[in-house]
């Protein structure tokens, strides 16, 4: 009774702090919204998560430019290209990608998010844009090399600015929408580059991402605010005024901010986010999901055509091409019920109230898994709606993660947090590589789904510590009211 009502508490008073933030530095003369935000602070809000959809969008359709331009290129007899030459050029970029996730991450907790986001998509634009004037495999190669350094500076820019701008209570939501910025990417990607190589010559299928991407990173750069309090508002959440500090991480994690020195971004590194458990066991969890997207990704269709007797490679592509179509539905719809659950639950751990959403999904992955694998061949038709099964709840988890990781350390930290998980991420996306092809050789398809079988158990078991986790905001609230409690 005494404890539920300490916790409950100080988390009604970080609600109501946030309903007030929407006053900003205004006389308070417009009416507020049903959310208890101004109606100026919803349009400048709207405004800021418009630039990270679009932006980071724009970072998908300048990363996969060439995937789509390369058969082109490959058939122009001037370049002197072949099939191999195109896998020296883009095995450079993930080797390039990875590393930049880590090091970007670090760096965002000193550098702007508008900074970042915008010129980062800057660089890789006209990365695009010399790609497409050049003519030889060296300066291909190193232009991808740089393009995979840039793209780094995406994902933490757009968690800083969500983590920021958008509440606990509703961040889930958000979190989600932002997500689908991978779909839409990755859907206008082979429509645009494809058929722009196709109509006007290979240069175009990369000169026009670039154009498009150079226009959005300049309305980036001067609309993004990474804060509300840039943009002349209060913060969403009272926990988000305090500095970046270990000095009393039983208080709540990052400190209180009084009298206390800024943390370097190496001490910032090593303090908040690689000495917290927490955020270990998020990451390895992390790596677990993307054994399992990547197999999926890389191998589904060399499934159905090896062992469920698809007919040809575009049959088999058709079939698994609602992956991506699942992956969104997913994302939006783990959005919203891990906020429900909060808002269902406010005395409840908020980040362990996500997890538990993870853990339910990661069930239906391990279920969808299965049914792809024990479905007859003859039963064609049932395929297409197990892959987008699959992607439905495969994606959820992938979302979330990368939200508790978010939430679980400070907001000065988000960066820190979210490069360190993705670079994990990254080293489990490349396991699922020529490791689950060696486990096909020699072992079978049922080895295969054996492996991402287990990938899944334990994802459950690194998550089931975690599911009464509280978040950064929580703590700092639950510190506050121990000197009232006593």
């Amino acid at each position: 009774g005494r404890e539920r009502q300490r916790r409950a508490a100080p988390a009604c008073a970080a609600s109501s702090g946030a309903a007030e933030a929407a006053g900003g530095s205004s006389s308070g003369s417009s009416a507020p919204e049903s959310t208890g935000y101004t109606r100026e602070f919803v349009r400048a809000r709207l405004v800021q998560f418009a630039c990270i959809l679009v932006g980071y969008s724009c970072y998908y359709l300048t990363r996969n430019s060439l995937t789509f331009t390369a058969p082109v290129m490959v058939a122009t007899p001037g370049l002197g290209l072949d099939l191999t030459s195109i896998g020296v050029v883009t095995s450079i970029f993930p080797v390039a990608y990875g590393m930049s996730k880590f090091f970007s991450g670090v760096l965002s907790t000193k550098v702007s998010a508008r900074v970042m986001l915008g010129g980062g998509l800057l660089v890789t634009a006209l990365v695009n844009l010399a790609f497409g004037a050049s003519s030889s495999l060296l300066m291909f190669s190193c232009l991808w090399a740089m393009n995979g350094i840039m793209q780094g500076f995406g994902a933490p820019s757009c968690a800083k600015i969500l983590t920021w701008w958008f509440a606990t209570k509703e961040r889930g939501t958000y979190w989600g929408m932002w997500n689908i910025a991978h779909n839409v990417g990755g859907f206008t990607a082979p429509i645009l580059a494809g058929t722009l190589a196709r109509n006007y010559g290979w240069r175009w299928g990369l000169w026009g991402p670039g154009i498009i991407g150079l226009v959005v990173s300049l309305f980036l750069i001067f609309f993004v605010r990474e804060t509300p309090k840039d943009a002349g508002f209060k913060p969403v959440e009272q926990a988000e005024e305090k500095s970046t500090s270990k000095a009393a991480d039983a208080k709540g994690g990052e400190g209180d901010g009084e009298g206390e020195k800024e943390l370097s971004m190496l001490e910032n590194l090593t303090q908040n986010v690689l000495s917290n458990p927490r955020i270990w066991g998020l990451a390895l969890c992390y790596f677990c999901v993307y054994v399992v997207r990547q197999g999926i990704t890389s191998w589904s269709v060399f499934y159905l055509l090896d062992a469920k007797g698809v007919a040809d490679a575009a049959v088999a592509a058709v079939r698994v091409a609602g992956l991506e179509l699942g992956g969104l539905c997913g994302s939006l719809v783990a959005g919203k019920l891990s906020d429900w659950c909060i808002k269902t639950w406010p005395d409840a751990g908020a980040t362990g109230m996500r997890i538990r959403v993870v853990m339910l999904y990661t069930v239906g992955v391990a279920a969808a898994l299965f049914s792809f694998w024990a479905v007859p061949a003859s039963i064609g038709w049932a395929q297409p709606a197990i892959v987008f099964m699959i992607g439905f709840f495969l994606y959820g988890p992938q979302m979330l993660i990368g939200l508790c990781g978010a939430e679980i350390v400070g907001p000065k930290s988000v960066g820190a947090s979210e490069g360190f998980l993705g670079w994990i991420a990254y080293l489990g996306a490349a396991n699922a590589g020529v490791p689950l092809a060696l486990v096909v050789k020699s072992y079978g398809w049922d080895a295969f789904f054996a492996v991402l079988a287990g990938a899944c158990a334990l994802s459950m078991v690194l998550l089931t510590p975690l599911i009464n986790a509280r978040s950064y905001v929580q703590r700092v609230a639950d510190a506050k009211a121990l000197p009232s409690a006593a």
